[in-house]
């Protein structure tokens, strides 16, 4: 976004698990389950950080350290060099990860993915489970 941006380590770090709505505060959650989003991803995160107007870079081949599992993390850059922030409406992480969270959702990958699935269910009609022929006795 920025020609000069500072160095990318200096930038916070936001895992997916932060606002997953599934995990517990144990497992890495941040905010409340009533604001947090379901099963986040990096591009979704890195996606809403771009339409706020905030610098980020996603880091594919990062792990959560509580679980290695989760791969991937979003480094975010709130402030610029002389103090003044990005956006003014963000000014600290947890403001970050509930506007995020409530963004996350409306995702227009998660908006597309669930509409074929709709249609697809209501054309195919019922299917049939279980063996067919008769039974042994």
């Amino acid at each position: 976004m920025d020609e000069d941006l500072p160095n990318i380590k200096r930038w916070i770090v936001f895992y997916p698990v932060y606002i997953n709505s599934k995990k517990t505060l144990a497992e890495g959650r941040r905010i409340s389950t009533s604001k947090a989003c379901e099963n986040p991803t990096c591009v979704e995160i890195a996606d809403s950080c771009n339409f706020l107007r905030l610098p980020c870079a996603v880091e594919i081949d990062k792990a959560y350290p509580r679980d290695f599992m989760q791969r991937g993390r979003v480094r975010v850059l709130l402030k610029k060099e002389d103090g003044a922030l990005y956006n003014p409406a963000i000014s600290s992480r947890k403001q970050l990860m509930v506007k995020v969270a409530e963004m996350v959702p409306r995702h227009h990958g998660r908006t597309k993915k669930q509409e074929p699935s709709t249609t697809s269910t209501a054309t195919t009609g019922p299917s049939k489970s279980g063996k067919s022929g008769r039974k042994k006795k």
